[in-house]
């Protein structure tokens, strides 16, 4: 039996997308891949928007393609799917708990055991994409290590 994280953040054309996307990356090199699967949405997206050209180009200096992505909007049926619900902030995390009472909800860095919110790199330059990417792939790796000791 597969478990279903859910990376959210606001538009998810940045932090959640890329989020998903370094999450794949890991999954597909490790022997976990086929239990763990995830998917991202934005509590105010705009659905079928893509990715930001920035964060396209952070994840394309990392070897990960973001140019498919398109946006999804956080629906309760999606969140309800999901056996964990990784948010990049604090505010995100008590949005999705109103939304969906009852889910599993935490902010990306709790669960990494990092404890800082993940800020939001729209409209800075990409070196502020680099950086979040950075952070991002981080926190990822500690929450997926994290899950497989759960499972």
């Amino acid at each position: 039996m597969s478990r279903k994280i859910l990376f959210v953040c606001t538009g998810n054309t940045c932090r959640s997308s890329m989020a998903e996307a370094l999450a794949r990356q890991m999954l597909a090199r490790g022997s976990a891949g086929r239990a763990i699967e995830v998917f991202s949405a934005g509590l105010a997206a705009a659905p079928g928007t893509p990715a930001s050209s920035a964060a396209v180009e952070a994840l394309a200096e990392l070897g990960i393609d973001l140019k498919k992505h398109r946006a999804s909007r956080l629906t309760v049926e999606m969140a309800g799917r999901a056996d964990l619900v990784l948010t990049m902030t604090g505010v995100q995390k008590e949005q999705v708990r109103k939304m969906v009472p009852g889910a599993r909800v935490l902010t990306l860095a709790e669960y990494a055991g990092q404890g800082t919110d993940i800020s939001d790199p729209v409209g800075q330059p990409l070196v502020v994409y680099r950086r979040c990417a950075a952070q991002l792939k981080e926190m990822v790796a500690a929450a997926l290590r994290r899950l497989a000791r759960e499972m």
